[in-house]
């Protein structure tokens, strides 16, 4: 351990403990944007001299605490009153693009056909099925806006159908704090059985014997790191503990294969990972091991005919695609069927009876290759456009040709399709619906590449409607996101047509840090190269001037989660080249959060992000943390949102940032503070609440920019 750890904890210690005990009933008094309550000066402190002025903000039982986070509210709203009418309008155009009386696509899964609609004035979905064939009576499985009498938030996360179909075993959340209860429903007699279980994780899976079920659970940092057996009729007390995951690195979740014939169980940290299977006809017995975990190595099953076939990046960057034998499926037993080759990156493997369909990621755009067992002659989908976002749906079934995908672009509305393997049909069933006389061919889409500090391109995708003039003078609405690996490509959103016929030009910085260019993309943008990210899409928006799309006072960026990180550190960095920014639930306190254990993913991340308590770790992370660079100088424009009940991102880390910036900013820009003090991570839940709160945003943005209608 180095010796920087006892220092940081020496603090961390005192800013938690010390901290509360010195705050009086002042800060009940506080006029906001006055500035928070700090912490004296003359407390023993870490080596690099840091003070976390505002680690009072974290006591969230605290009246101080939900007063200042109130106070806050109340002067954003005051803030936003004068946009109340557009706000109204937003919401009203938004909800006018919905089909309100709508459903899902059917999916066939043995003897049902399954989906789900909404209605219209509810909030949440009806889950539906019907038997046989789509012209026969309708089945409700669950209505979720039975919840809302006594919920104002409600989450519905596993929805699982029994093998023999004549129960549904779901977990939901009520808070915004992702800790799920489970409940069981016999859809014959359409009561609930008493069997209630609380404390899950969102993982739970049947046995076959139609009477086990299996689920996880967190531990106090809400880790998912236990795995149960629970036998209908019995109290959560008599459960067995089936696995225990004490690595604190780890988390695990449970995935039935598509054969129904085994259960896997997925345990991982951000570069490793180990899989335990178990045959689902015996639930009684041992999960047995695929493979032991090995330093960097990840692997993931699944079941095809009499082996299993594993997507994984051993001694392959970009990962390749191996077949093991069932009863003897160590490493030392994989052949590969897809080797690795370093310009295509391996994403998803879908396996059917006669059939593995693969989705490989080239330059960017997704490919669907279609493969017989013996993996020879792959046969390609053709897609509808050139631009877009494509993956697999709901692929219940094992004995079909019938492949499930989703499409969209950003002119194309999320479309889902049968592609019919042995024929190369592609099927249309459903595209979702817009209401108003949508038309896409007022708009155009393109692909940009910005040049990077480095010489890197940077993919940049463009949404706006036809005509611009390239003059500099057109607002801009851009955002992006660069970790964990993860890719937003571009995705069609009815809500965005309110920006872009408006005459914003809305983009997307596919940065390092996500997967747009394969995973070596990802790792130029994480741990010590985690700056590439931040200056990614500063050179994104440097491009976008240059070549005459706007201008730095006409730019509003955006970012959630580890998105808001990457928007605290560039309005750090070139404060001056954005004219607004939107962080919504924003990771900005990078060290004190990662030098907390008890804080939920904090060990989990030290892949992603480094380990503060080592000396070369904690300089880079120092280095770009949003919340420990905030300077004296000007800001832009900034509404910063928050959820009182958030476990992924606390709500005090958006708090502090907003704390702090009113001490050190010098300009007179607005800066608001909106906490969803009955939420998490995801803001409202509901549809229509949802709406309102993207209208909120928007107004914001369309506010700074000098649009008002």
């Amino acid at each position: 351990m180095e010796k920087i750890q006892w220092f940081v904890v020496l603090v961390i210690v005192s800013l938690f403990i010390i901290n509360p005990m010195i705050q009086n009933n002042e800060s009940k008094k506080m006029s906001i944007p006055a500035k928070a309550k700090k912490m004296p000066t003359n407390v023993t402190v870490h080596q690099d001299e840091r003070i976390d002025n505002y680690a009072w903000l974290r006591e969230k039982s605290s009246p101080d605490v939900l007063d200042y986070l109130k106070a806050e509210n109340k002067y954003t709203k005051a803030n936003m009153l004068h946009t109340q009418s557009v706000q109204n309008r937003l919401f009203r155009e938004m909800k006018r693009r919905l089909k309100e009386n709508d459903s899902t696509a059917p999916h066939k899964w043995k003897d049902y056909w399954y989906y789900s609609r909404t209605e219209k004035n509810k909030q949440y979905s009806i889950f539906v099925r019907k038997r046989e064939t789509l012209d026969a009576k309708e089945e409700v499985t669950l209505d979720v806006n039975e919840f809302t009498a006594d919920h104002d938030y409600v989450f519905l996360s596993g929805y699982k159908i029994s093998p023999d179909q004549r129960m549904l075993a779901y977990t939901i959340d009520f808070d915004g704090s992702e800790n799920y209860i489970l409940k069981v429903k016999n859809l014959k007699s359409n009561q609930h059985l008493g069997d209630k279980l609380t404390g899950l994780a969102e993982s739970v899976e049947w046995a076959n014997d139609n009477k086990t079920l299996f689920y996880v659970t967190r531990d106090e940092a809400s880790r998912p790191y236990q795995l149960w057996r629970h036998t209908l009729g019995t109290t959560q007390s008599e459960d067995y503990l089936v696995y225990e995951e004490k690595d604190e690195s780890f988390h695990m979740e449970l995935k039935r294969s598509k054969s129904g014939q085994f259960l896997f169980l997925m345990l991982g940290s951000n570069v490793t990972s180990e899989c335990w299977v178990l045959n689902r006809d015996l639930p009684n017995h041992e999960f047995t091991l695929i493979q032991k975990r090995r330093e960097g190595i990840e692997y993931e099953p699944t079941h095809q005919g009499n082996r299993f076939l594993i997507l994984t990046n051993d001694q392959s960057l970009n990962f390749k695609l191996v077949s093991a034998p069932i009863n003897n499926p160590g490493v030392e037993n994989w052949e590969d069927v897809i080797p690795h080759r370093p310009a295509v990156k391996l994403e998803e493997v879908e396996s059917f009876e006669n059939h593995i369909a693969v989705f490989e990621r080239i330059d960017g755009n997704v490919n669907i290759n279609i493969y017989t067992p013996d993996f020879q002659k792959p046969s390609t989908v053709e897609l509808p456009d050139s631009l877009y976002e494509v993956g697999a749906d709901y692929n219940l079934e094992y004995k079909t040709q019938a492949l499930r995908l989703y499409f969209t672009s950003f002119t194309i509305p999320y479309s889902y399709y049968d592609y019919l393997m042995n024929d190369k049909d592609l099927i249309l069933i459903k595209r979702d619906p817009v209401i108003g006389g949508y038309n896409p061919d007022k708009y155009e889409t393109r692909r940009l590449f910005a040049k990077a500090h480095d010489g890197k391109n940077i993919p940049l995708s463009l949404f706006y409607k036809k005509g611009i003039k390239l003059d500099g003078n057109n607002p801009v609405y851009l955002d992006g996101y660069g970790s964990y690996g993860a890719t937003y490509d571009p995705a069609f959103s009815s809500r965005r047509l309110s920006l872009v016929d408006r005459g914003i030009v809305y983009a997307r910085a596919h940065i390092r840090g996500s997967s747009f260019l394969g995973r070596g993309w990802y790792d130029d943008g994480k741990l010590e190269n985690k700056q590439n990210t931040f200056s990614d899409f500063i050179s994104s928006a440097e491009y976008l001037i240059s070549e005459k799309y706007t201008s730095s006072n006409k730019i509003v960026i955006y970012g959630g989660s580890a998105g808001g990180l990457l928007i605290g550190a560039v309005i750090n960095q070139k404060p001056k080249l954005f004219k607004a920014a939107i962080a919504d639930v924003p990771f900005v306190d990078v060290v004190n959060t990662m030098l907390d254990e008890s804080i939920p993913l904090t060990v989990i991340e030290y892949e992603e992000w480094g380990n503060p308590n080592k000396i070369k770790d904690y300089k880079h992370m120092i280095s770009y943390s949003p919340y420990d660079n905030v300077i004296e100088q000007d800001y832009p424009a900034l509404l910063v949102i928050a959820g009182l009940n958030d476990p992924r991102v606390g709500y005090w880390e958006p708090a502090k940032w907003v704390a702090k910036l009113r001490e050190k900013k010098t300009d007179d820009h607005l800066l608001m503070l909106k906490t969803h003090m009955g939420a998490g991570h995801f803001s409202s839940s509901g549809r229509y609440d949802y709406l309102k709160d993207v209208a909120f945003y928007y107004a914001f943005a369309l506010d700074q920019l000098g649009i008002n209608k």
